[in-house]
């Protein structure tokens, strides 16, 4: 299982041929590729055209699918927040940060393009699904 975030799904949606696009590309439909309550609202949100957003619902509804945060998850993710400030790192979403400390904890990795999990990857231990470049 690997948690795809937003970044890579915006990216696919829009036809970007990226090394995290491709690896999508290869997961779907073999319930590998999971997504999340909140990259869910991430990604849906951006589309403008009914039908694009229909045939995105579609393909997204067809991945498992995670509840990323609750009340369990909440002071841990802002632990590693916290963690991340002390070390000179602000990480400029919480939204990333509530991604990356849920895979944190599920021990499951995660395929992204945006730089605020770099930090993640290097200070708390959140495995890429992709080796970042």
């Amino acid at each position: 299982m690997i948690l795809v975030d937003s970044s890579v799904w915006i990216d696919f949606f829009n036809g970007r041929v990226t090394l995290e696009t491709d690896h999508l590309d290869a997961l779907l439909g073999t319930d590998v590729a999971a997504t999340g309550d909140l990259i869910l609202v991430e990604v849906l949100q951006g589309f403008r055209d009914e039908s694009d957003f229909v045939t995105a619902r579609r393909l997204l509804s067809k991945c498992p699918s995670f509840d990323l945060l609750g009340r369990g998850r909440a002071e841990p993710a802002a632990g590693r927040y916290r963690t991340l400030r002390r070390a000179g790192v602000t990480v400029r979403k919480t939204i990333d940060v509530v991604i990356g400390s849920f895979c944190i904890d599920e021990g499951i990795p995660l395929l992204f393009t945006d730089r605020d999990f770099l930090p993640m990857v290097e200070h708390l231990g959140l495995v890429p699904a992709v080796r970042p470049h």
